[in-house]
């Protein structure tokens, strides 16, 4: 069996990829720049969704795909979803998409068309529908945190269940390596608490040793501020914009088993995360300068 990673060099793809190459299965690494992110044990190939050409050789003898969706791909009917079928025409038999929690119940996410599209694909499928990625705090809002001091997001006092990346890689791992098994089935993937984020501000102050401050904001300021100080795309900021504000409303807050019940162990806590991805938001020491004599 050859499994395709898609987003190998992301968060989730990177331990999905080592947790497969360990277990002895035949991994394919699919990148943009595959040559950027190489490493032992599995093979690796130029794959771009919006570029037919590099279709063919990724998905030559794949009877797995493992899907995660670019964050830059809005519209997936166009963008991504022709990929998918050529995985389909090219023999590719099962499809474990990550997806988003509560994806089924909001429409309008990308995530959902996605899942509508495989569910009547012809294809047997996994959706895994992680909560929020502890990890977007130390990758996404770094520059909040680390330059600012503060988290400014549209999710009022509402509860979010962070998850770990690498307890999502664990589930989708164990699913990639026995397919059949997960078929037809939704697993969403939690941590073992639901935070505000003014209680994980907290959690960063703790760990960074100085305050951070949670700043709760609308949705139009939010965007604002994410197109101008975090660098997104107008696409992405509303996005984004949409899961926070499933937060504020509380749909974000569910809790599940799913981590345990997949891997035999129970997820890691936030504030273990925070610990371990502190650098994220250290500032560079000051270093004096010498005086010239």
């Amino acid at each position: 069996m050859t499994v395709l990673v898609t987003g190998a060099s992301g968060n989730v793809g990177r331990p999905v990829v080592d947790r497969l190459v360990a277990g002895g299965i035949a991994v394919r690494r699919a990148d943009r720049s595959p040559a950027d992110h190489a490493g032992p044990g599995a093979e690796a190939v130029r794959f771009d969704f919006t570029d037919p050409a590099t279709w063919p050789a990724a998905f030559a003898g794949v009877e797995t795909v493992f899907l995660v969706r670019p964050p830059a791909l809005g519209d997936v009917r166009r963008d991504l979803l022709p990929a998918v079928a050529a995985a389909r025409d090219a023999g590719v038999g099962h499809v474990v998409f990550l997806s988003l929690q509560g994806a089924e119940r909001i429409p309008v996410v990308p995530h959902a068309t996605v899942e509508r599209w495989l569910r009547g694909s012809g294809m047997s499928w996994t959706f895994v529908r992680p909560s929020f990625f502890t990890q977007n705090l130390s990758t996404t809002h770094a520059a909040d945190i680390r330059d600012r001091d503060e988290l400014v997001l549209p999710a009022g006092d509402g509860r979010t269940a962070f998850v770990d990346t690498l307890d999502v890689a664990d589930v989708v791992a164990a699913v990639l390596a026995e397919p059949r098994a997960h078929r037809g089935r939704a697993w969403t993937v939690t941590g073992p608490e639901a935070l505000t984020y003014g209680e994980v501000a907290d959690a960063l102050s703790e760990v960074l040793g100085r305050r951070i401050t949670y700043r709760p904001t609308g949705v139009l300021r939010y965007v604002r501020h994410a197109r101008t100080a975090l660098g997104m795309g107008a696409g992405m900021a509303w996005v984004t914009a949409g899961i926070y504000t499933t937060a504020r409303l509380g749909l974000a807050a569910g809790l599940t088993g799913d981590v345990r019940q997949v891997t035999g162990r129970d997820p890691r806590p936030v504030l273990e995360t925070v610990r371990r991805e502190a650098g994220a938001w250290r500032r560079p020491e000051t270093v004096p300068r010498e005086e010239s004599s």
